[in-house]
């Protein structure tokens, strides 16, 4: 059985729409944390959205490395009632959502990033496994948000914690209910 881990950037506030506003915090502490969202993952899980950025970005991107030949190389499954051509390794999901995404967890680890409506989604149907989160000291005010008004409740256990000198707190968070007593 594998998992599904989603992997945002988020502000205090619970933005994670257009993460620009991250660069400033970057640091190798931070990549240490992301490195083994990807590595340790079989697949990418994205929406159309973030598909479209990520393909447009992810194979010219100037980063040289292990990093950008694993993003680029591992297969990527788009949630799109839209998009039918899809390249960078991508297929579309067909079928019930719900159901070939389950399918698609049983068979392999998937980690998503971005991705805010899908995670919706993923989370109204009980389909999160684990939430890594690198948590910015800003507050943004308004933009996509992490945890939306989804009917959905889950009881978390923090894994693991680290804050670091610039304040960006590096959080795993598993879910271990999806449903609250």
């Amino acid at each position: 059985m594998g998992k599904i881990v989603v992997a945002e950037f988020i502000s205090a506030d619970g933005i994670i729409e257009n993460p620009a506003w991250t660069a400033p915090y970057w640091n190798d502490r931070i990549g240490d944390f992301k490195n083994p969202e990807i590595f340790d993952a079989d697949a990418l899980l994205l929406g159309r959205t973030t598909y479209e950025g990520f393909a447009a970005a992810w194979p010219e991107h100037p980063e040289v490395g292990e990093y950008k030949d694993r993003i680029n190389a591992m297969p990527k499954y788009v949630a799109t009632t839209t998009a039918t051509e899809l390249e960078w390794n991508a297929t579309r999901i067909e079928g019930d959502l719900a159901e070939a995404i389950g399918k698609l967890r049983a068979e392999q680890d998937l980690v998503v990033f971005g991705s805010g409506t899908l995670v919706d989604f993923l989370r109204a149907n009980n389909l999160v496994d684990e939430y890594r989160l690198v948590v910015y000291p800003v507050h943004l005010g308004k933009g996509l948000r992490l945890f939306n008004d989804v009917d959905t409740k889950a009881t978390l256990e923090l894994t693991s914690s680290a804050t670091l000198d610039n304040g960006v707190q590096l959080n795993v968070l598993t879910v271990t209910a999806n449903e609250l007593a």
